[in-house]
């Protein structure tokens, strides 16, 4: 089965951050919000994964969507090159499609977890940035403001195609678009809608020629009715795609 068929049918959608440690709350959310058109996948998270293991979470989500599973272990991509092969096949045979990964680590270890995430037919998510105030230098935090722009021009050589970028960073986001919209297929997808500021309507007005995505959780999963919030987020990103 193709399993993400409904991420390439769709231009513009959005995936739920299942950031929650219970499976039986998340097998419940599933059950209400993946009928939700525009709902292109879910992002299984390391609070999940913890407590139950990968494969069984995986299994558990595959009883209820046969849509995009997208594994973020918080963040992967930063440890020594060796670990790069081995992760990507425990990740493969859990029955992952695609893994986030934030190489910040260096150049080769970018080269050993997204070059073995396309050998194993995976999708390399790549990030450097999150939606955090105090994230980069010019903030007070520890990563140089040029990471993601290095990260992204040597995952591309890679062949990777699908790229993070925070929600909240509307600057950064016309920037990467700018680099991405000669490279043929690519997606974007954006963290930090709802909680951390970001909105659906400026995050994609920043990048009109890609595809794009909102990554959302608590506004989600947490709100008071999670299938009318999934379909209203929703909502928003197809209007994207109705307007082409």
């Amino acid at each position: 089965m193709n399993h993400l068929a409904e991420l390439q049918r769709r231009r513009h959608g959005i995936v739920c951050a299942c950031d929650l440690d219970d499976l039986d709350a998340v097998s419940r959310l599933l059950e209400a919000i993946d009928p939700v058109e525009g709902l292109v996948g879910y992002k299984l998270g390391s609070l999940l994964t913890l407590r139950y293991g990968l494969a069984p979470v995986v299994s558990a989500f595959r009883k209820v969507t046969t849509k995009t599973l997208f594994y973020d272990h918080q963040k992967a991509g930063l440890d020594i090159p060796s670990m790069g092969a081995g992760y990507v096949a425990v990740c493969r045979d859990a029955g992952v499609d695609a893994l986030i990964l934030f190489p910040l680590g260096g150049p080769t270890a970018l080269d050993a977890f997204v070059g073995e995430t396309v050998k194993a037919g995976l999708l390399p998510v790549v990030g450097g940035a999150l939606p955090l105030r105090d994230y980069l230098v010019e903030g007070g935090g520890f990563v140089a403001g040029s990471a993601l722009g290095r990260i992204t021009e040597r995952a591309l050589a890679l062949g990777a195609r699908d790229f993070i970028v925070p929600a909240t960073e509307v600057a950064t986001i016309r920037r990467q678009a700018t680099t991405l919209a000669t490279k043929g297929t690519v997606r974007l997808f954006l963290p930090g809608i709802g909680p951390l500021g970001g909105e659906i309507t400026r995050a994609f007005s920043a990048a009109p020629a890609l595809m794009t995505y909102a990554i959302i959780g608590r506004a989600i999963y947490a709100a008071p009715d999670p299938g009318e919030a999934a379909r209203r987020f929703a909502a928003e990103a197809l209007a994207f795609e109705e307007a082409r």
